[in-house]
């Protein structure tokens, strides 16, 4: 099927190509969306008539791209998600997940234009594409962690591995800590245990006793 593109289409065309695309692929994206229409011989002549028009349109609309890649390119949005000690998400992250998550920080996302090459199921960093327009793509950061000190820490540049040693080597200190005060408070009991009368002279349960 072939159908004229209505602007730039990645690994397909240019503004104005007339390509060959399967009509599954044409009905359910390329037409539906605006991106195309049929090249039958009328709208050919129609592009045609309207190529400078769309053309403008599409510097417009490029321009203003390109403005908001330039506020968004870089930041870093936090999504607080329950998982294991491993790192495993109880579920994924998706494209929603990450337009909802830039939306409330101020900024005009729409999840079609965000790119995952698939869904995040991993607490960490993650980067995100994000296609702003057909020539116009940028990337921010998702940081998905358990709780807002964990991000904090994510931030910094710790990984999960490296939050669960310190938190087992904590632990371990913690535990070595109360040994050693057990230890102490044994020895003070032992100091305070009378020594056996060698010497002849009667201990003090003896003199309570007389």
């Amino acid at each position: 099927m072939q159908v004229i593109l209505l602007e730039r289409i990645t690994k397909l065309g240019q503004m104005g190509d007339i390509v060959d695309v399967k009509p599954g692929f044409a009905r359910n994206f390329l037409l539906s969306q605006g991106k195309a229409m049929n090249a039958t011989e009328k709208n050919i002549e129609a592009f045609k008539s309207k190529k400078t028009e769309l053309e403008a349109r599409n510097l417009e609309t490029k321009k203003e791209a390109e403005d908001a890649a330039a506020k968004i390119v870089g930041q870093s949005f936090v999504i607080i998600r329950q998982a294991s000690d491993s790192g495993s998400l109880y579920g994924s992250v998706s494209t929603r997940d990450a337009a909802e998550v830039a939306v409330k920080s101020g900024f005009v996302v729409d999840k079609n234009q965000i790119s995952l090459r698939r869904p995040i199921k991993e607490l960490g960093i993650h980067e995100v594409s994000i296609v702003l327009h057909p020539e116009v793509e940028t990337a921010f950061t998702l940081n998905i962690a358990r709780s807002e000190e964990e991000a904090t820490l994510q931030a910094k540049g710790k990984s999960i591995q490296q939050l669960a040693a310190e938190a087992e080597a904590e632990a371990e200190f913690e535990i070595a800590e109360l040994f050693d005060d057990i230890g102490a408070a044994a020895s003070m009991d032992d100091d305070l245990v009378e020594p056996s009368q060698e010497d002849g002279k009667p201990t003090t349960d003896e003199l309570i006793e007389k």
